[in-house]
C-alpha cells in the first residue's frame, strides 16, 4: 500500500526538550524529524505533536514547532497516544498515520501497536525514530513491522505523497528537499 496525502496524517511522538539529549543520535533525529515535518506541512497533512508529561519533561522542541506552527500539540501520561485518548479528530479521521519520534521502544511502539489494533494503516519512519540505545530501536522497529506497520524512510514519504514528477509542485519539493545536503 502507498501513502496518499488525502488519507494521511503525521504523528510526531514526544520529541521533547528534556528527553531529546538522552537518545541515540539526538541531533540527527532532530534534523531528520524537522525535514519530515516540513514535507508533511508542504503537502497539507494534519500534523500532531504529542508530549509525555510536559510539565516534567518539557515541551516539543521549538525547532519542530516552528516547522509546523499550525500543528496541534497534545499531552499525555499514558505511553500510548491511543490509550491516552488525546489524538484529535483531524488526525484520527485519516486512515493512514505516519509516525516518527521517540522513544521507539516505549511511546512510539505502544502508540503504533494500538493504532494498528484500531484498524489504522501505520507507516513508521525508521530514520526518524530513536531511543537511548540502538538495540532498543532495532527491536522496536522489528516488532512494529511484525505487527503490521509499514517501515519506511523519509524519502519514501516524500515521493509517495508526490505521486509523480513533472509538475511545478514536484519541482518545488525537489529543490527544497532533495537538492543539496540532507540530514
Amino acid at each position: 500500500m502507498l501513502m496518499q496525502k488525502q488519507n494521511a496524517g503525521l504523528l510526531v511522538v514526544d520529541i521533547q526538550d528534556k528527553l531529546l539529549p538522552a537518545v541515540h543520535d539526538a541531533d540527527g533525529l532532530l534534523a531528520r524529524s524537522r525535514w519530515l515535518i516540513a514535507v508533511a506541512r508542504d503537502h497539507g497533512l494534519p500534523i500532531v505533536f504529542s508530549e509525555q508529561y510536559p510539565r516534567g519533561l518539557g515541551g516539543t522542541l521549538a525547532a519542530l514547532r516552528e516547522a509546523a506552527p499550525q500543528a496541534q500539540v497534545v499531552d499525555k501520561l499514558h505511553f500510548s497516544c491511543v490509550a491516552a485518548e488525546c489524538l484529535p479528530p483531524a488526525l484520527m479521521e485519516r486512515q493512514q498515520i505516519i509516525v516518527c519520534g521517540m522513544e521507539a521502544h516505549v511511546c512510539v511502539l505502544q502508540t503504533v501497536l494500538q493504532l494498528l489494533a484500531i484498524g489504522k494503516q501505520v507507516f513508521v519512519v525508521a530514520d526518524a525514530v530513536s531511543s537511548r540505545k540502538p538495540s532498543d530501536i532495532e527491536l522496536a522497529v522489528g516488532r512494529m513491522r511484525a505487527a503490521g506497520a509499514v517501515i519506511v524512510s523519509r524519502e519514501m514519504v516524500l515521493f509517495e505523497l508526490l505521486e509523480k514528477s513533472g509538475s511545478e509542485h514536484f519541482k518545488q519539493m525537489s529543490q527544497r528537499y532533495l537538492v543539496g545536503e540532507q540530514p
